[in-house]
């Protein structure tokens, strides 16, 4: 039961925490329609998170709810990849131009559903016959976000000198962060052994292909990943995490008893 929740916490994380970031476009957006489709994106994953978190309270039981799993966790109880909770932008140095990026966005986004198009597929035949069926949903949303970061990708990246260097620049910053999609953490390996969870770095291959295509096609080169491997899905965060945690927890917390 303990290897259920603890991995059903690291996918909802994953999906509240990008969803909470994307939400930060909401009224944003470079342009209308990629402001809507940009709410649409965070609509789909923090419908995921719910799922999940929902699954995890019954699993995990001691009166857990998918708002106090949500609301009433501190940072080092998240289990999201660090990459997640980045901010919207490349590191600020040279210029120190603090903001939202878009091509930073778009990067994370491709990274990140570049491996959930693959992860959710083979979740569906994942013996937890009720992560499966939110496997089966959530799979279609991935692909959709997968392609709309690649089409933007392809754009940033073989569009202008400024459009290209910044993508770019957005690309280098963020890829070495990918490193922890391959490492294994405890909640993974015993979820593993029970049949709930899949191997992610038997994905790693189909998920190189995908990024090697894009990056080809986009002009865009593929910086070296090394150094320090992220811990963010055992708990381990930047700092970024902390401040995202109080401006999206800070009403619930405020007014716990309060229902909506």
């Amino acid at each position: 039961m303990n290897a259920s929740f603890d991995y059903l916490l690291h996918l909802a994380d994953n999906a509240l925490v990008l969803g909470q970031r994307n939400a930060e476009w909401t009224g944003h957006g470079p342009i209308l329609e990629e402001d809507i489709a940009m709410a649409n994106i965070t609509l789909d994953l923090i419908g995921q998170a719910r799922l999940l978190y929902q699954l995890a309270a019954r699993r995990g039981g001691g009166g857990a709810t998918e708002d106090s799993l949500a609301y009433f966790r501190h940072a080092h109880e998240f289990r999201n990849y660090t990459l997640l909770e980045l901010p919207h932008h490349a590191p600020l140095v040279g210029y120190a131009q603090d903001g939202l990026d878009f091509g930073a966005t778009i990067v994370r986004n491709f990274l990140y559903s570049a491996l959930m198009a693959l992860a959710w597929e083979a979740l569906k035949a994942s013996a937890d016959a009720d992560l499966a069926a939110i496997a089966e949903k959530s799979v279609k949303e991935a692909r959709y976000h997968l392609q709309h970061s690649r089409d933007w990708l392809v754009k940033l990246g073989d569009g202008t000198d400024e459009s290209h260097r910044r993508v770019q620049a957005a690309l280098d910053h963020l890829f070495p962060y990918t490193r922890e999609f391959w490492a294994d953490s405890p909640a993974e390996t015993a979820a593993r052994a029970a049949g709930i969870a899949i191997d992610v770095a038997a994905l790693r291959p189909a998920w190189e292909r995908i990024v090697e295509a894009a990056l080809a096609e986009a002009t865009l080169t593929r910086p070296e990943a090394r150094g320090y491997v992220p811990e963010g899905k055992q708990g381990i965060h930047s700092e970024h995490l902390g401040y995202l945690l109080a401006e999206m927890q800070s009403l619930a917390r405020a007014m716990p008893d309060a229902r909506w």
